[in-house]
């Protein structure tokens, strides 16, 4: 009895052990968060935001974990700044009024040690909607210079900017913007 009490006591921790969650930092210098959007049915205008920052809780043996990104909305850079400011203004971001984006995703989809989705919720223009951001890629590595396991990505979705409000222009310039999202984070 007691050498079964032992084995079932020893094959629980082992269990815990394997199963542990550990967070993530995001690296702001190996993660962007880019758009595109045609322009009047011509080009395709780009973007990114320069000021992000966040979390990843990941559990690989668990099969789970949580995505947190917060993105400043002042921070947005076309390279152009007539363009930025326009962006910043009502029509689009309302960086003044809605300062910061926010994704929160805790569905994480595995293929093996790959995470091939993450499904969660966009907070834009103060509206929170359902958004899965579908893995292109994704990698664990010990990085040398950090000594430390970094994992990361990349991501992407289409959206429609209408459903969070953002309606000037339409329908020249169209509601679809596809989001790419290039993201490491280092390990805790």
């Amino acid at each position: 009895m007691r050498s079964c009490l032992l084995a079932t006591a020893l094959a629980a921790a082992a269990l815990g052990a394997q199963a542990q969650s550990a967070t993530y930092a995001i690296d702001p210098t190996h993660t962007f968060v880019t758009f595109e959007a045609t322009h009047f049915g011509t080009s395709t205008n780009r973007g990114r935001f320069d000021k992000k920052e966040g979390t990843v809780q990941f559990d690989r043996a668990g099969k789970s974990g949580k995505v947190d990104i917060t993105i400043e909305a002042g921070s947005i850079n076309t390279g152009v700044e007539p363009f930025n400011k326009h962006l910043q203004s009502k029509d689009f971001f309302n960086a003044t009024e809605f300062p910061t984006i926010k994704f929160v995703g805790d569905k994480l989809t595995f293929d093996g040690d790959k995470v091939t989705e993450v499904a969660g919720q966009l907070t834009l223009l103060g509206k929170t909607l359902p958004v899965t951001l579908k893995s292109k890629q994704f990698n664990c590595y010990q990085n040398p210079m950090l000594k430390r396991e970094v994992c990361g990505g990349d991501f992407e979705t289409t959206i429609q900017r209408s459903q969070w409000g953002m309606t000037y222009g339409l329908p020249g310039i169209p509601d679809n913007v596809r989001l790419v999202i290039q993201v490491e984070a280092a390990k805790q």
